[in-house]
């Protein structure tokens, strides 16, 4: 693996840790996403049950073959993986890359998790990676996932409309946001101010 733009890393904080997901973590992916019964959400890419396998496997060809780095996100109190985010569609000529494919479990929503997984994938981006912009895009009707990027304060670059095609066959617009390192700074500490202003609670 020496020599690719991202190499395995974990990423740890208060409430949350990043692992490099494994063929491993097959159960708690599987029970974290039976929280909530996610893979019912139409807008989203969660697994069922019996896809889990397919999705881990899918996630780690996408690691070989494309130079993403799909992460399990556990929670630091319990111990169990309460989701999962990756890095991906990676331009390392261009020092760019996306933040997606995520997703909670009921118990872990709104939650410090994302937040501070959020901080640590932008951080470890910006000043490990030294990358010049991180990308976010959802689906033009996941309006809880829109609110919660804005919230992060990245902001909208646009909509890539009719951008996929969903297994249901309907037609996905793309609701496409942005960090650039010029803004880092400040977003750090927007998301640093969110995160005390929850332990506070």
């Amino acid at each position: 693996m020496s020599g690719r733009f991202i190499e395995p890393v974990t990423l740890r904080a208060a409430h949350a840790r990043l692992e490099p997901l494994a063929r491993g973590h097959l159960d708690g992916i599987r029970g974290a996403a039976a929280d909530g019964e996610l893979w019912k959400l139409w807008y989203t890419s969660v697994p069922p049950p019996e896809r889990t396998q397919a999705w881990i496997d899918a996630a780690l060809d996408m690691r070989e073959r494309l130079g993403a780095m799909p992460f399990a996100v556990f929670d630091n109190a319990s111990g169990d993986i309460v989701g999962s985010t990756r890095y991906f569609n990676v331009d390392a000529a261009n020092r760019r890359l996306e933040i997606g494919h995520t997703w909670y479990a009921m118990r872990a929503q709104r939650s410090p998790i994302n937040t501070e997984c959020k901080l640590l994938l932008l951080a470890h981006a910006f000043e490990s990676l030294n990358c010049i912009a991180v990308e976010f895009r959802t689906h033009w009707f996941n309006q809880q996932s829109r609110t919660a990027i804005a919230r992060l304060g990245a902001k909208q670059d646009g909509v890539l409309r009719n951008h996929q095609l969903m297994p249901d066959g309907s037609r996905r617009d793309t609701v496409v946001f942005s960090i650039l390192d010029s803004e880092w700074p400040a977003v750090k500490t927007h998301l640093g101010f969110l995160l005390r202003r929850a332990d506070r609670r």
